[in-house]
């Protein structure tokens, strides 16, 4: 009898529609003039990254764009505060904006909300390329936080207007609502968060419970690769946390067990199913 595992990788998994959607803007314009500038990161994935920057993306931080002058330069998916469009335009830069819509919806709520004076309170990561373009929206300033510990640290005012990164969460997001409104605050909750996310996290639940193994594959940097392996983490404790082909352990799997591949919001494919053939070649 053949010992050799079951593998299996979650159709569920993978891009989200905004990283797809900037990857192949990037692509596009690779094949028409062989190079392209893009403004951090186009993805938390330094797997995906290499690919891109093999093709010719140029991966910048703000202080080489902002000496940029007549270049094309992509926004990514998690877009941007309103300053970065503020330089394109004193520097002549085209832009090509991939910020995702559930983004761009985002800023647009905050931006009404400031402008209304709200006392605007934002769940998300410190520094995380989506919060910067949040926290432009209100001239910086927007409280951020990453805890309920952290958001009582701060004295509140008695109205909170709540956001969310969209790739926080939900579960997270009602619970810190809910104890504010316990401690006597009138909070006006926007749930934001990305819908493809959130119904991951149930995806996830319902994909790690059914296999002896899984492994889940996601860049280090990605807020959402975290979230999403903490789901599966606790679904089935034999979850293992891989970025790339070489760190899977063969110790980790018994013959003849079932094994599923899942991953984040940043995971590519063809890295899925890299680990897949990895497996059946154990």
């Amino acid at each position: 009898m053949p010992h050799h595992l079951s593998v299996r990788i979650d159709p569920n998994s993978g891009f989200c529609f905004g990283v797809i959607y900037a990857i192949q803007m990037a692509e596009d314009i690779l094949d028409e003039q062989g190079y392209l500038y893009c403004l951090g990161d186009i993805v938390h994935n330094d797997e995906e990254v290499e690919r891109l920057e093999q093709r010719g993306l140029r991966i910048i931080d703000y202080d080489v764009f902002a000496g940029l002058r007549d270049e094309k330069v992509l926004i990514r998916a998690h877009g941007e505060p309103p300053s970065t469009y503020q330089t394109a335009l004193e520097n002549d830069l085209t832009l090509i904006d991939a910020s995702c819509p559930v983004v761009l919806k985002l800023q647009n709520r905050i931006k009404t909300s400031y402008d209304k004076q709200e006392k605007i309170f934002i769940y998300g990561k410190h520094g995380h390329a989506e919060v910067r373009g949040l926290l432009g929206q209100t001239s910086g300033n927007a409280v951020v936080f990453e805890s309920l510990d952290e958001l009582l640290s701060h004295e509140l005012p008695s109205n909170i207007t709540l956001y969310s990164q969209t790739t926080k969460s939900t579960d997270s997001f009602y619970r810190i609502k809910g104890e504010l409104e316990h401690r006597g605050y009138a909070v006006n909750p926007n749930d934001t968060i990305c819908r493809q996310v959130s119904n991951r996290d149930k995806d996830l639940r319902k994909f790690a419970a059914q296999y002896d193994q899984v492994v889940f594959v996601s860049g280090t940097k990605s807020s959402n690769g975290k979230v999403l392996y903490q789901v599966c983490k606790d679904t089935n404790p034999n979850t293992h946390f891989i970025s790339k082909v070489d760190e899977l352990c063969p110790a980790w799997f018994q013959p003849g067990q079932s094994v599923g591949i899942c991953g984040a919001t940043s995971t590519p494919m063809w890295l899925m199913e890299d680990v897949r053939d990895a497996l059946l070649a154990m």
